[in-house]
């Protein structure tokens, strides 16, 4: 194929192309075919010859440029997996390799002492800020760190549990709430008694009785008070949620199993615990009257 240079049709006013048989020349939208001994000659077409060049080479400067993001956007992911290999690494040299008896044995059987029910939000790590090591808690995070009764049927929530209970046989469970939790917020602006097709709003329904008791007792307060009210009363919720199921009431009647309440608040970096005390609950009655033992700030 023969090609003509922009260089030379953008110096002439005048080009004389001789062209060999059953051949053509073109872009693939214009082409001149040889007609035979026979010269074509093009007079003026510089101009035209010069927009289309130039369409083409904007065309593929655009491409190049909207080509360039998704290159970024891969090597940004990259670059992130490269700093957990770090990270992976720097936990094997100074953590594993470090107390290898103690990883050796979690090889073999867990024994935890701690069930941990926290929220899946990415600001609350219970082991990071609690200091929680390998083997120390068995723990389950889900959206606004819930626990639904035991009459709303299996979740992922008392499968966790039950096997933390039944079989680990932990001696204590510990809820973890936290400020500005989007899973009450979303709680608590659900429309009254709506069904909806949202797994989230499907979900934190479970906390219904904290959002029934909030806007009791907290309704003169604004919505982000409502709701600050609301993340530490549905932590009291899921304590009593915690007593309907058999065979958590039944450990803890026995005095190996206690149940805890704890409150992150990452806005001041403060933590509150308490501790339900059982004797004293009745969660079966009117008003799920519950008592609290041990209660710490800690700041």
């Amino acid at each position: 194929m023969a090609a003509i240079r922009p260089s030379v049709l953008l110096k002439e006013s005048s080009v004389t192309v001789s062209i060999a048989d059953n051949c053509f020349i073109g872009d693939g939208n214009t082409k001149i075919y040889k007609f035979p001994n026979q010269h074509a000659k093009f007079k003026d077409n510089h101009l035209r010859l010069r927009l289309e060049a130039s369409r083409e080479s904007i065309m593929m400067t655009q491409k190049q440029e909207n080509h360039k993001p998704n290159v970024e956007k891969l090597d940004h992911g990259q670059d992130q997996f490269c700093k957990m290999k770090e990270r992976f690494l720097t936990f094997k040299k100074e953590k594993y390799l470090k107390y290898i008896d103690h990883y050796s044995s979690l090889a073999n059987a867990q024994a935890p002492k701690f069930m941990v029910i926290a929220c899946a939000d990415s600001r609350v790590c219970p082991s990071y800020i609690l200091g929680f090591q390998p083997g120390d808690a068995f723990m389950i995070r889900n959206v606004g760190n819930l626990v639904p009764p035991f009459k709303n049927g299996p979740t992922e929530t008392n499968a966790a549990l039950e096997f933390s209970v039944n079989t680990l046989e932990v001696e204590n469970i510990m809820v973890i709430g936290h400020s500005c939790c989007g899973g009450i917020q979303a709680l608590m602006s659900m429309e009254e008694e709506v069904s909806s097709s949202s797994f989230i709003k499907s979900w934190v329904i479970n906390a219904k009785d904290a959002r029934l008791s909030t806007k009791t007792v907290a309704a003169n307060l604004s919505f982000d008070q409502q709701c600050k009210y609301c993340e530490k009363e549905s932590i009291s919720r899921s304590l009593l949620n915690l007593i309907s199921y058999p065979w958590i009431e039944e450990r803890i009647g026995k005095g190996v199993l206690s149940i805890h309440g704890g409150y992150y608040d990452f806005v001041n970096c403060t933590f509150e615990k308490w501790t339900l005390d059982y004797n004293s609950t009745s969660p079966k009655s009117k008003g799920y009257n519950h008592t609290i033992k041990n209660r710490e700030f800690w700041s």
